[in-house]
Parts: structure tokens; C-alpha cells; sequence
């Protein structure tokens, strides 16, 4: 049974009331996924031997799908590939356009949207409130971007080398990723619960 997300918990029921206050807020909060997303892509450092790059946009994105749900969530990413699309600046090392969908990268940008959805999906069944059950929601959402990512990158570096060019060079960034979302989403929750002990 899906439950409130973070993101519904902390607007304000007035806007909640409104049929049009709720779409404005859904798309705010669409967008400004898709932007932190964008931003966390600042944080981009190449590595000699692959051309995947170590970046923030994958905490980015489990957060994004973790906060807002599973349809905003992936509705948020499908507009920062979008944006990316349109010739925006918001894909790893400021890049942008068709080529870098198409290029070695891209199955880890489709990826993105699968791991929001899922992230959120687990989210909106209450595995964001608890330690566990968050760095295990979160370990979901990054192999749904590994699933895409590294199957997408084998047509380029091959079936034998692409885990070793796209997934373990990851591993210790991922996990630490995982704790600190251990950390901040129980942690926020706790604090909306203070703030407002009507919130599920």
C-alpha cells in the first residue's frame, strides 16, 4: 500500500486542497529535480581508463526519486534528459546533445529514470523511513542505472570489459552515497515527524 513521500509530507494541505495549487507544485518539484540533478553533474571527475566519469548525479537522482515518489520522480529525470537533449549544459562535464545519449554514457542517463521510478516506488511504500530499508531501496536504484548503464556500454568496450570499465571502478562511491542517504532520509523524516505529528 503506497504511503506519503517526503515531498507531500512538507507541502502545505492548503496547496494539497487545490486541484491547480497541486499541479504547480508537482511540476515546482519536477523541475527542481531535474535541476539538482543538473547541478550534482558539476561534480564530474574524469578516469583515464573509462569513459564513464565518477559524478553526483547518481545520489542525485535516488534522492530525487526517494523524495518525490515514483512518478515524479522519473518524470523529473525524463525532463533533465530532456534538457540535456535540448542542448542544455546539465549532462557530466557540462555536455550536452544527442551524441552523449548515444554515445557510451547513455545507457546510464536512461538508466536514471528507471532508478528514480523504483527508488520512489519503494519510497511510497515507507522504505525511505528506516536505515535498512533505505540503503536497500537505494542498492535497488543503482542497479536499475547499472543495468542500463553497463549493458549500453558493452556495445562499445564489449561484454568481458564493460563491468570493469563501468560498474566496480563505482563501487566505493556508491556505497558511501548509500550511507549518507542512510543517513539523511530516516533523519529527515524524523524531523518532519517533529515538526508535524500528523504526518504517515
Amino acid at each position: 500500500m503506497a504511503s506519503v513521500v517526503l515531498a507531500d509530507s512538507v507541502l502545505p494541505r492548503s496547496w494539497q486542497q487545490s486541484a491547480t495549487s497541486r499541479l504547480l507544485a508537482n511540476v515546482a518539484l519536477v523541475v527542481a529535480g531535474s535541476l539538482l540533478t543538473a547541478l550534482a553533474a558539476r561534480v564530474s571527475l574524469p578516469l583515464p581508463f573509462t569513459p564513464v566519469p565518477i559524478t553526483g548525479q547518481t545520489f542525485a537522482v535516488l534522492l530525487v526519486g526517494a523524495v518525490l515518489g515514483s512518478r515524479r520522480g522519473a518524470a523529473s529525470m525524463a525532463l533533465y534528459v530532456a534538457q540535456g537533449l535540448a542542448g542544455l549544459p546539465v549532462f557530466a562535464g557540462g555536455k550536452a546533445g544527442l551524441a552523449v545519449l548515444l554515445g557510451p554514457t547513455g545507457g546510464y542517463l536512461v538508466g536514471f529514470i528507471a532508478a528514480a521510478f523504483v527508488t520512489g516506488w519503494l519510497a511510497e511504500r515507507g522504505w525511505d523511513r528506516q536505515p535498512l530499508a533505505t540503503a536497500v531501496a537505494m542498492a535497488l536504484g543503482n542497479i536499475a542505472i547499472y543495468l542500463f548503464g553497463v549493458s549500453w556500454l558493452a556495445a562499445f568496450v564489449g561484454i568481458e570489459r564493460a563491468p570493469l570499465l563501468g560498474l566496480v571502478p563505482f563501487l566505493p562511491g556508491d556505497a558511501l552515497k548509500i550511507v549518507l542517504a542512510t543517513l539523511a532520509l530516516p533523519g529527515a523524516w524524523w524531523v518532519v515527524r517533529r515538526m508535524n505529528p500528523a504526518a504517515l
